[in-house]
């Protein structure tokens, strides 16, 4: 029986690999141009208000108010029981979108409860959000099946991202799923594994400190380093942990007053060349603004005064 050596195996058999149609990938199919790119930043850092904390003004009431308090735009709520419903938008986003420019503000991103390319309204809320130049928007939630495997369920949902991504590129906009506690997306790294393979020009992430803190005290900077290139916007509010005798509870609280280390998070941002557009969120007690009631039970001036308070205080930090 004739020998081979070890060097001659190896050559015949990578040739005979390479005539399987399981052993490598067509590497032609995948241009270096096409693979990921981070997400580019905005020209300078926008600060808007988050339009649920405004829910009991009508479009000119809210713009005013934002442009009044020194917001440069509102993040608009175009979902059930938002400023603007879905089966309205065609009519109501362009309205809403103009009574807010009319105020020399703008709409950098629009909240929706979009999860999938065939939801519904979709189409019609990209559409026309898109025709206003309106370049962002925010995801709906996804939860975690528990009748499934956890890798399972991330498999699932990178389907859902994937068609969502072809339809954000066709309306040129982008979608940006927000981590938030208890549901998927909160340790960040799932979120990463669902979007590692697609374009962050078109889906990617709200980057919410908050709840990233919330579910990571100390590891929220890998989270913020594995997830950079796909963060396309960033919400901003605060909470602390109190202990109510029978369990902690996570409370909110105005931007400072709890434990988020924005000094280090902003720091952190500069660092890796992050400038996208901010959403200022209200969740602490505020007569009802913080869950967006259409009726205050205390005075609009008190309201105002508070939410004034925290712009100042997140301006002091960018300005560092």
């Amino acid at each position: 029986m004739k020998s081979i050596s070890r060097k001659s195996f190896l050559r015949s058999s990578g040739v005979a690999m390479a005539a399987l149609p399981f052993a490598l990938p067509d590497l032609s199919s995948f241009p270096l141009d096409n693979f990921p790119q981070p997400y580019l930043n905005s020209d300078k850092t926008t600060i808007s208000i988050f339009s649920k904390n405004l829910q009991w003004t009508n479009f000119n009431h809210m713009a005013a108010l934002a442009a009044k308090m020194g917001f440069d735009g509102i993040d608009l709520t175009v979902r059930q029981g938002g400023h603007v419903s879905p089966e309205n938008v065609l009519r109501d986003l362009p309205l809403a979108v103009k009574a807010i420019r009319d105020a020399g503000i703008n709409v950098f991103t629009i909240t929706t409860d979009i999860k999938r390319a065939d939801d519904p309204h979709t189409r019609d809320i990209l559409k026309t959000a898109a025709k206003l130049d309106i370049t962002n928007y925010r995801m709906g939630w996804y939860n975690y099946n528990t009748a499934i495997a956890p890798m399972v369920n991330i498999d699932n949902i990178k389907k859902d991202l994937k068609a969502l991504a072809t339809v954000n590129e066709e309306y040129q906009i982008h979608g940006g799923y927000q981590n938030h506690h208890g549901r998927f997306g909160a340790p960040i790294w799932d979120l990463w594994l669902a979007l590692k393979d697609l374009n962050p020009r078109w889906i990617g992430s709200q980057f919410d400190i908050r709840h990233a803190t919330l579910d990571g005290a100390e590891s929220w900077p890998v989270s913020v380093e594995l997830i950079k290139d796909y963060i396309a916007s960033i919400a901003i509010k605060d909470f602390y942990w109190k202990n109510t005798g029978k369990q902690w509870e996570a409370i909110n609280a105005p931007l400072g007053e709890g434990m988020v280390d924005f000094k280090a998070y902003f720091k952190l941002l500069k660092k890796l060349n992050i400038s996208r557009p901010i959403s200022v969120h209200y969740e602490y007690p505020l007569g009802g603004a913080e869950s967006g009631s259409t009726k205050l039970t205390i005075a609009e001036e008190v309201v105002i005064e508070k939410m004034k308070l925290d712009l100042s205080t997140l301006k002091s930090w960018l300005a560092v």
